[in-house]
């Protein structure tokens, strides 16, 4: 009689190119490389301090969330960002956000709501959050969060990809904002309302949240 052995293996953390990919993707979202500018990858491998086939695996994927566009010949470049392209993202958005905070606030495990409450917290009460690119991180730290509560992976990379696309036009219209501080701080009774399982409340708290990106980008152009 034979006796079968499960070998539990280590976690061995992120790749090499997934961590070169979640890198460069963020420094895309964040504008600090520039929409059109060329990307270098000998500079990226050495900043990040990975090899090239990483950073090749890591645009390839970029490419496919329209982050970056590859030409023949030319090489690669930062996607332009393209007001004209609101319309779209804001439609997924509308349609999905409150489908997923809902979900999120009806599946978020002990250990989600942990990461939640501590959010909302820093949220609350971090008063160095004035700067507009911080401010502009803690969004998208919070978003993610979420959408991980949803605990569906496929809705969690769609999201995130269309989250990214609507952060790029934010940080283009962020100088001529006001009251970006105030847009951030609507995640607290959000966060709230997924906290407590409030899956209705979400949801409409979501709608506005949406709502009033696209109107405030409207309102500049």
């Amino acid at each position: 009689m034979s006796t079968q052995v499960n070998i539990e293996m280590p976690d061995a953390g992120p790749s090499l190119a997934e961590r070169a990919y979640m890198s460069i993707r963020d420094r895309l979202v964040m504008l600090e490389i520039k929409p059109g500018e060329p990307i270098n990858e000998d500079w990226l491998s050495s900043t990040l301090g990975v090899g090239r086939t990483p950073i090749r695996e890591a645009l390839k994927r970029l490419e496919n969330e329209r982050l970056v566009v590859a030409f023949p010949r030319r090489g690669t470049f930062a996607t332009d960002v393209n007001i004209s392209d609101l319309a779209h993202i804001s439609e997924v958005r509308r349609t999905l956000e409150p489908v997923a905070t809902a979900a999120a606030a009806e599946r978020a495990t002990h250990d989600d709501r942990g990461v939640l409450t501590a959010l909302r917290e820093q949220l609350d009460a971090d008063e160095r959050l004035q700067d507009n690119a911080d401010l502009l991180k803690m969004d998208l730290s919070v978003h993610r969060a979420i959408y991980h509560c949803v605990h569906n992976p496929f809705m969690e990379d769609t999201l995130i990809r269309y989250d990214n696309l609507a952060t790029r036009i934010w940080c283009v219209f962020v100088p001529r904002l006001s009251g970006m501080a105030g847009h951030v701080d609507e995640h607290i009774p959000l966060l709230t309302a997924i906290i407590d399982g409030d899956a209705e409340k979400a949801a409409d708290l979501t709608r506005e949240h949406v709502a009033g990106f696209e109107r405030a980008i409207r309102a500049l152009i």
